[in-house]
């Protein structure tokens, strides 16, 4: 048996009982793919991050949900970056994962990571589609949804105001068909951002996913900001633009994302990461 070290962080907190909560080993030399899969289905959080040597970066970065890996997310990325500044001090770092070598940076315990640069494609699903999907009138959808990439696709769904994404239910036979992402056909890339501005420089955002058939909600979702900056970029809205988001009400989890979209189209996401506990798992 050997001793593997974690430790339990919540990214996107202004309190720290809130933000999004993510499992982050320290040192997962020694434990195999499938063993990852498994711990991340053991902790069962959004996503589990695992640390390893890289002769590319600060370090490599295996992210796991609890039924599948992600070659990015914002949320694990800003709080591995905490638990490595923690192992390895500097406040400039960068991590090595599966969509490329991902620069973060921090000021005191706010962390901004640089954003891949997008990608866009159009929905193929209608105004009304989406709108049942979600529960909605075909009213509710405000400008034009697209696929955006900046690392992780995502169904990114503009809606016509606040009161629109808080009445969001969505439907998983209808998730399954319209917001899935390639060929999986077990739910596991089914993914829908909704948003709407709350006032020129804040937007009440949310994001769902299927997990086991069912439609589950994220607190804080760092790919998806990252993704509604693409978003901008690739309707034309005005840049440079500056964004706080509030996310993770309906579940009780609140969140505040940083977004910011430059004058050269740089993507750059941003939140708080408390560390709440640390231990040992015996494999």
């Amino acid at each position: 048996m050997k001793s593997y070290a974690f430790r339990i962080v919540n990214v996107f907190a202004e309190e720290r009982l809130g933000g999004n909560p993510l499992a982050v080993f320290e040192d997962a030399r020694g434990i195999d793919d499938a063993i990852m899969q498994a711990l991340a289905l053991q902790f069962n959080l959004s996503e589990t991050t695992f640390i390893l040597p890289s002769t590319a970066a600060t370090a490599q970065v295996r992210i796991f949900t609890p039924t599948f890996e992600m070659p990015f997310a914002g949320h694990p990325t800003l709080g591995t970056a905490h638990v490595l500044r923690s192992l390895r001090g500097g406040d400039e770092l960068s991590l090595e994962m599966r969509a490329g070598v991902i620069p973060v940076s921090a000021s005191a315990d706010r962390w901004t990571l640089h954003a891949n640069a997008p990608r866009a494609r159009p929905v193929a699903a209608s105004r009304e589609q989406l709108a049942a999907m979600l529960g909605l009138d075909a009213s509710d959808i405000g400008a034009k949804p697209l696929w955006v990439d900046t690392g992780s696709e995502q169904l990114v769904i503009p809606l016509a105001g606040a009161a629109a994404v808080r009445r969001c239910r969505p439907k998983p036979e209808l998730m399954l068909e319209h917001a899935t992402a390639g060929p999986a056909g077990d739910g596991s890339r089914s993914m829908a951002y909704v948003w709407a501005e709350l006032a020129a420089d804040a937007a009440l955002v949310r994001f769902f996913f299927m997990k086991q058939g069912a439609v589950v909600e994220d607190p804080g979702t760092g790919s998806a900001c990252a993704n509604l900056g693409g978003w901008l970029i690739a309707t034309g809205a005005a840049r440079p633009r500056r964004l706080t988001l509030s996310q993770g009400e309906a579940v009780r989890r609140p969140c505040r994302l940083g977004l910011e979209v430059d004058a050269q189209d740089r993507i750059f996401v941003s939140g708080r990461v408390v560390e709440l506990g640390r231990g040992t798992i015996e494999l």
